[in-house]
């Protein structure tokens, strides 16, 4: 096996790990709710402060270890997880539970964006779409399969025992990363020139570009479940294997779409977005039929995170420079889009329209369409904006 699959292998175990915590504790409200003495209200709050640490805290703690050497840097963010994991694992009370979820999530961006940098640099030019979707599939495989363990064992053996295995897990992953990565320099740049990068027209496009398009899969994504009961006539159970074969969709559209990235990225964006919105709009149609319904489900699982690949793979062409802080902000970004897209579905329901949602979706779409056309020129090809770079050691 090639030292890059090795390294690539290493960096999806960890953002595996590191993917299952985001919404580990959503499955397990009413536990955390009952043995804290809080409302489940109040323990979904966990959730939002995870969420707002990975938006606030990620540029913050980028800035903040731009000169840490990349290794020792992955080292410590996932010895920090480790720690937020063991807080939360033991937490005598509401308050400390929240510090231990905050303190996970300030590693999240930054960690995440590090392994995206690695990756696109142990790999020629021609394939960093394939290594992209590598650790993306950690992510992916995360929400597939480590949410709904870490939930099923939580029922079982109660709400600390799930935070008490991420938390060994998570130092395995901190000693399988202190043996396969090299030791590898700091960014030279600075934090300055990460600002500075950052700021450009074309990254701030390719921000937007994510935020305003990926929002429309989670105005849909939200209220999946309660669509096709309340309005397919599914049984909880079917829509329970439905959300399952959507994770399943989703960790197959991420590794094709980044082979396809390769091949064109502007093309494979630009048709992600349009395949999205024309889906999304026809959602509403769909879902007052049991077949149709079906295929929408599939579909969307497909093209939800085929989106990612080029993204990312777009915040990288813009910001090679000094990339760590734009693609962290990136990862922000999406968390941003989930937040964007929940509020728009649930006004959106409030209103009564449930079925409606899709077309709400349809045009966070279209309009990230739009932008991908001003971030991301068709006549770019798989080696534009690379130069004549070579793999780099890490």
């Amino acid at each position: 096996m090639k030292k890059s699959s090795v390294i690539l292998a290493a960096l999806c175990v960890s953002v595996f790990v590191v993917g299952t915590s985001e919404y580990l504790v959503a499955g397990l409200l009413p536990q955390v709710a009952a043995d804290l003495g809080v409302s489940v209200g109040a323990a979904g709050q966990t959730v939002t402060a995870y969420g707002l640490g990975v938006v606030v805290g990620g540029p913050l703690v980028t800035l903040a270890t731009t000169r840490v050497p990349r290794k020792a840097l992955a080292v410590a963010l996932m010895l920090l997880f480790a720690a937020g994991s063991a807080v939360s694992a033991y937490a005598p009370s509401y308050e400390v539970l929240l510090v231990g979820r905050v303190l996970s999530s300030l590693v999240h961006a930054t960690f995440f964006a590090l392994c995206l940098v690695v990756a696109g640099r142990i790999v020629p030019a021609e394939q960093v779409g394939r290594a992209t979707a590598a650790v993306v599939s950690g992510l992916t495989a995360a929400t597939l399969l480590g949410v709904p363990l870490g939930a099923l064992l939580g029922e079982r053996t109660g709400w600390r025992t799930p935070f008490t295995v991420l938390t060994v897990l998570a130092l395995l992953g901190t000693a399988l990363l202190a043996a396969v990565l090299p030791p590898q320099a700091a960014e030279p740049a600075g934090a300055r020139a990460e600002i500075e990068v950052m700021a450009r027209r074309p990254v701030l496009l390719a921000l937007a570009t994510t935020a305003v398009g990926f929002a429309g899969v989670a105005t849909v994504f939200t209220y999946l479940a309660p669509l096709l009961t309340n309005v397919t006539g599914f049984p909880a159970f079917v829509v329970s294997v439905l959300l399952l074969a959507y994770g399943a969709g989703s960790f197959l559209g991420n590794i094709v779409a980044g082979r396809l990235t390769d091949l064109a990225p502007a093309a494979t964006l630009r048709g992600v977005f349009a395949a999205l919105t024309v889906l999304l709009a026809c959602t509403p149609f769909a879902v007052t039929r049991r077949p149709t319904a079906v295929l929408a489900v599939l579909l969307l699982g497909l093209l939800a995170t085929a989106t990612i690949a080029p993204l990312q793979g777009l915040i990288l062409r813009h910001a090679q420079e000094a990339p760590t802080l734009a693609v962290a902000v990136n990862v922000g970004a999406f968390q941003l889009a989930t937040a964007m897209g929940s509020a728009i579905g649930g006004a959106v329901v409030a209103a009564g329209a449930l079925r409606w949602t899709g077309a709400a979706g349809a045009v966070l779409s279209a309009l990230g369409l739009v932008l991908s056309v001003y971030a991301l020129p068709l006549k770019s090809r798989a080696g534009d904006g690379s130069g004549s770079r070579t793999p780099t050691a890490v």
